[in-house]
């Protein structure tokens, strides 16, 4: 660029400025640096607006206006509905985008047209329970579960009405009472607010499935000391969730065990007392369980940091699959999450589960148990009603039941899998015993883990609601399967179970691996002598819980507890220093039961989720509203 060296009238500028050749270059890229600056910062400044009405078009400014002002809005109302807060606290931009647009046009409904708040297990087609109206936040009645409405609703009372006519069968129930009482007050002695009890060297036992969480006896014991009408240990259970029970935890969690374990036990114990403490710790431990769900399909992965939200499968699972019975093992409980709180996330979410597995194919209509959490698809074909497949197919028939027989679907999937397990898997030894093998792609194994045990009293609990030709075949098979789980128990020396048992060899329903001769202190088999005697009222199935009770007694029982054993088969067997919270939780709540009249917990009004908490049927003539509080 060239200047002109002089001005008409006036003598060179830069001689008027005083300055040399070489200083007028410095001049010039000061001057030019200024003028860029100036007006970049009129475009560029965020208050700019007024600036630029100076020089654009008056139309761009506003729109540039618009969209400035709307910009921060789209992504979380549409027009006319309340703000974004009024929106379920998941519905965030990690959530799939269809569900935020479904939850968004729930809370843009108008009020008008909003149904009142129904149960999510309701008749078929039945909407979760609603978050909101369409009226301003501020204006709006907060949801509140009318408990007592709901109690109003059961058949029959909790702990039962019916008088005990046998004094011997009295004195048994009285005796595991006893024994309940025994591993509790150890537990507070030695272990209170640990998760278990260390009966042999008497301390605590944390562990790391839980993430950081605290008291796993205490939640799972509450239900079973209120039934058994243990009331100053039920209250110091009770205050120590209300004191010292914290959920601020940084840590990795099984999403399996503290859903089944902690959410189960809270919800058990609010259905049953009322007390809103725990109803309140199982609302928000619910919702530090949701980011888990935050995979391309919706299948949540096994394991959650609750402090942070991440998550991801198991180390040893198969190509970073998802367990189908950890995955599985939802459903009764989230649905009652939404129940409690109004809110449809957590509905959805197992809702959403439900329809992945219906859409992927099923080798011979049977369910393996890993599938990917990215694709949908099974990673390969491993199926067990044991572990990693129990609870699916448990919950399959409990969610029908839990809907008062309305929900269609999970029946339909429990008849066909049952269908396809009997075809495939159900198999009987030369002995005559009937036992459920596992499949791997094709190729059969013929063992069966303790954890398969609980299909016997699963099978006796579907096979009471088909036809009469269906139901005594059902029931017979069940009763065939419980059998032979109870010969697992009465060709051991200790008169208790192995962790797994085998037909091959010649060998039959005993363990020939020395990995599992253990047992410890699990439940399973009694459970299904609970729902075979309440079925059929068959004196052998309280004969053989009494005998699970004296050799617990006899090689379970030590100073400070109860402890697990390494070898069944062994009259002096060695003690695993453990006292699982899932004894006081499961196994000395049905042995309890067994021996209660039908009428406790009756299966009119309740399921037990897997880990024996109680939860109550959604019955036709009760509907939760929503009020002010």
């Amino acid at each position: 660029m060239v200047l002109p060296r002089k001005l008409p009238g006036m003598p060179g500028w830069p001689a008027a400025l005083g300055l040399r050749l070489p200083q007028k270059f410095l001049f010039l890229l000061f001057l030019s640096g200024l003028l860029t600056l100036c007006f970049g910062a009129l475009f560029l400044l965020p208050d700019s607006s007024r600036f630029k009405r100076l020089f654009l078009p008056r139309r761009a400014t506003s729109s540039s206006s618009s969209s400035s002002s709307s910009s921060s809005t789209r992504d979380t109302e549409l027009p006319r509905s309340p703000p974004a807060a009024a929106e379920p606290r998941h519905a965030s931009p990690a959530a799939p985008r269809r569900l935020r647009e479904k939850l968004r046009a729930r809370n843009a409904a108008p009020a008008a047209h909003t149904a009142p708040a129904s149960r999510p297990h309701g008749p078929d087609g039945e909407r979760p329970a609603e978050v909101g109206t369409g009226a301003p936040r501020e204006s709006r009645a907060p949801f509140r579960f009318d408990y007592e409405r709901f109690r109003q609703s059961l058949r029959h009372p909790v702990r039962g009405e019916r008088p005990d006519q046998d004094p011997d069968i009295r004195a048994r129930k009285m005796k595991i009472k006893e024994m309940m009482k025994f591993a509790w007050d150890n537990y507070k002695q030695y272990a209170l607010g640990k998760n278990e009890l260390r009966p042999l060297t008497k301390n605590g036992h944390i562990g790391n499935m839980f993430g950081g969480l605290r008291g796993a006896t205490v939640v799972d014991a509450l239900d079973t000391l209120y039934i058994m009408e243990l009331e100053e240990e039920f209250q110091e259970a009770k205050t120590w969730v209300e004191k010292s029970f914290d959920l601020n935890v940084n840590g990795e969690a099984s999403l399996f065990e503290v859903n089944i374990r902690y959410i189960g036990g809270l919800l058990a114990a609010y259905y049953l007392t009322g007390e809103e403490v725990f109803k309140s710790k199982a609302l928000e431990l619910g919702e530090k369980l949701l980011p888990a769900f935050n995979t391309p399909t919706g299948i949540p992965r096994g394991v959650i940091n609750l402090g942070s939200g991440m998550s991801w499968s198991w180390g040893w699972a198969s190509a970073g699959s998802s367990i189908l019975a950890e995955f599985g093992t939802l459903h009764l409980e989230f649905l009652h999450l939404t129940e409690l709180s109004g809110n449809p996330v957590f509905a959805e979410k197992v809702l959403n589960i439900r329809k992945v597995l219906r859409r992927v194919e099923k080798p011979q209509g049977l369910y393996p148990n890993f599938l990917s959490p990215v694709t949908g698809n099974w990673v390969q074909h491993h199926v067990s009603i044991g572990g990693l497949g129990d609870s699916f197919y448990e919950y399959l028939i409990k969610s029908w039941l839990m809907s008062d027989k309305k929900d269609s679907e999970a029946k339909k999937m429990y008849d066909d899998a049952l269908e396809a397990i009997e075809k495939h898997l159900v198999k009987k030894s030369a002995g005559g015993l009937t036992y459920i093998a596992e499949w791997r792609g094709g190729i059969l194994d013929h063992k069966m883990g303790h954890l398969a045990c609980f299909s016997g009293g699963m099978i006796a609990l579907g096979a009471e609601h088909g036809g009469e030709e269906k139901k005594q075949h059902y029931m017979d098979l069940a009763a065939e399967i419980t059998n032979t789980c109870h010969e697992s128990y009465a060709r051991s020396d200790t008169k208790l179970g192995p962790e797994a048992f085998r037909f091959d060899a010649g060998t039959e329903a005993m363990a020939t691996r020395l990995s599992e001769r253990y047992y410890i202190l699990r439940p399973e088999v009694v459970e299904s002598y609970v729902y075979m005697w309440r079925l059929t009222h068959d004196v052998k199935y309280r004969q053989w819980g009494w005998e699970v009770v004296k050799a617990l007694e006899k090689h379970c029982r030590v100073e400070a507890g109860f402890s697990g054993i390494r070898d069944v088969y062994t009259t002096v067997p060695t003690h695993d220093n453990m006292q699982q919270s899932f004894f006081l939780a499961e196994t000395l709540k049905y042995l309890y039961l067994l021996f209660c009249e039908d009428d406790v917990l009756s299966l009119d009004d309740w399921v037990f989720n897997t880990e024996a908490h109680p939860l109550p049927v959604n019955h036709s003539n009760f509907k939760p509203k929503a009020s002010v509080q």
